[in-house]
C-alpha cells in the first residue's frame, strides 16, 4: 500500500513543477522548443508486503435486523381428537355467480366407431306436391340392347313386284373339269404356195429449200421473194418462178428461213394465203448482218406459203453473192 501512495505523490510533484515551468515561461516570454524524446521507463520497484499480515481490527457494531427466513418443513400428524357429537345441519348457501368459461381444452381422440342402429319405421306418406315445370331435354342415353325376335306374324297380302334390283356380281368360276384323252399326232401337212408379194406403203413426202442469187438480192416490197437457186425440190410443191410454196398433201409443215443483211434494214414476214403469220426485223448496224426465223404450219390441200419484204424498200437488205446466202426451207412433219 505504501508504494503505489508514494508514486502518486511523486506525479503529483510534477505536474505542479510542470505547472510552475509554464507560468514563469509564460511571464518571462520565452519561446517553447520542441518537446524532446522521451526517456525510457525505469524498472519496476520490489512488491510491497501483503496485507493480510496486518492486525486484527476491532469488533463492529451489531447490524441491523435480516430479513424473515424461509417456512421450515412440515411436521408429522398428529394424532386425531376425541369424536364429538355432530352438530344440527346448517342452511344451504346462495348459489354463487357463474363463473367466466374456461378455455377450450385439446380434441380428444376421435371414440370407437359405434354399432349401426336399427331400421326406423316407415313414415307416413306426405301430402302431393304441385306439379313442377317441365325441365329441359335430357341429353340421348345409350342406345339399348337388341331384343329378342318375336314370334313370326300372320303373313300379309301380297304386295305388288317391285322394281328390278341392280345386276348381280359375276359368280365364282365353276370347278375346271377333267382333262380330256390326248388325241394321236396327225401327220405334217404339204408346204403351201408362196404368196405374192405386198405393196409397200407410200410415206407422203413434200420437202423444199432454195436459196437467193446475186439477180434476185434487195427484193421488191410486199411482193414473194423469189428464191430461184434451187437446193432441192424434188416434189416440185415449190415453185421458184412465183417464190410460192403450194401444199399438195394435208399435213403439218416446218418452214425456216435464213437471212444475209447488207448495206439496209430487214422487215420480212411469212406469208400463208395472204394471211401474215409471223414478222422477222434486223436494223443494220455496219458490215454482214444475220437474221432468222420459223414456224410450224398446218395446211390444207392448195394453200399457199412464202416470204415477201414489209412495208418500203428501206427495209430490204436480203443479200446473196458467192461468200454469202440467204435460204428460204419448208418440209412436211406429218400428214393429216
Amino acid at each position: 500500500m505504501l508504494f503505489p501512495t508514494q508514486i502518486c505523490m511523486l506525479f503529483l510533484v510534477v505536474l505542479v513543477n510542470a505547472a510552475e515551468q509554464s507560468v514563469s515561461d509564460k511571464n518571462t516570454g520565452c519561446v517553447y522548443g520542441h518537446p524532446g524524446i522521451p526517456g525510457d521507463p525505469g524498472h519496476n520497484g520490489m512488491p510491497g508486503r501483503d496485507g493480510r499480515d496486518g492486525a486484527k481490527g476491532d469488533k463492529g457494531d451489531i447490524g441491523t435486523c435480516g430479513t424473515a427466513g424461509k417456512d421450515g418443513p412440515k411436521g408429522d400428524k398428529g394424532e386425531p381428537g376425541v369424536p364429538s357429537i355432530a352438530g344440527a345441519k346448517g342452511k344451504r348457501g346462495d348459489n354463487g355467480e357463474r363463473g367466466p368459461p374456461g378455455k377450450m381444452g385439446p380434441q380428444g381422440f376421435p371414440g370407437p366407431l359405434g354399432l349401426k342402429g336399427q331400421k326406423g319405421e316407415l313414415g307416413l306418406s306426405g301430402p302431393q306436391g304441385i306439379k313442377g315445370d317441365v325441365g329441359p331435354i335430357g341429353p340421348v342415353g345409350p342406345q339399348g340392347d337388341i331384343g329378342y325376335k318375336g314370334d313370326k306374324g300372320i303373313q300379309g297380302p301380297l304386295g305388288p313386284p317391285g322394281r328390278s334390283g341392280p345386276k348381280g356380281e359375276i359368280g365364282h368360276p365353276g370347278i375346271k373339269g377333267s382333262s380330256g384323252v390326248r388325241g394321236e399326232k396327225g401327220s405334217k401337212g404339204d408346204i403351201g404356195e408362196q404368196g405374192p408379194k405386198g405393196d409397200m406403203p407410200e410415206i407422203p413426202k413434200s420437202a423444199f429449200s432454195a436459196r437467193l442469187s446475186e439477180s434476185s438480192k434487195l427484193p421488191a416490197a410486199n411482193t414473194p421473194v423469189l428464191f430461184d437457186k434451187i437446193i432441192y425440190n424434188r416434189q416440185g410443191h415449190y415453185d421458184p418462178q412465183t417464190g410460192r410454196f403450194t401444199c399438195a398433201i394435208r399435213g403439218v409443215y416446218y418452214f425456216t428461213y435464213h437471212i444475209t443483211v447488207y448495206s439496209r434494214n430487214v422487215k420480212v414476214v411469212l406469208m400463208k394465203n395472204s394471211q401474215r403469220v409471223i414478222y422477222t426485223m434486223d436494223s443494220y448496224q455496219g458490215g454482214e448482218d444475220q437474221a432468222s426465223g420459223g414456224a410450224v404450219l398446218e395446211l390444207e390441200a392448195g394453200d399457199k406459203v412464202w416470204l415477201q419484204v414489209a412495208d418500203k424498200l428501206l427495209f430490204n437488205g436480203l443479200y446473196a453473192d458467192e461468200d454469202d446466202d440467204t435460204v428460204f426451207s419448208g418440209f412436211l412433219l406429218f400428214a393429216t
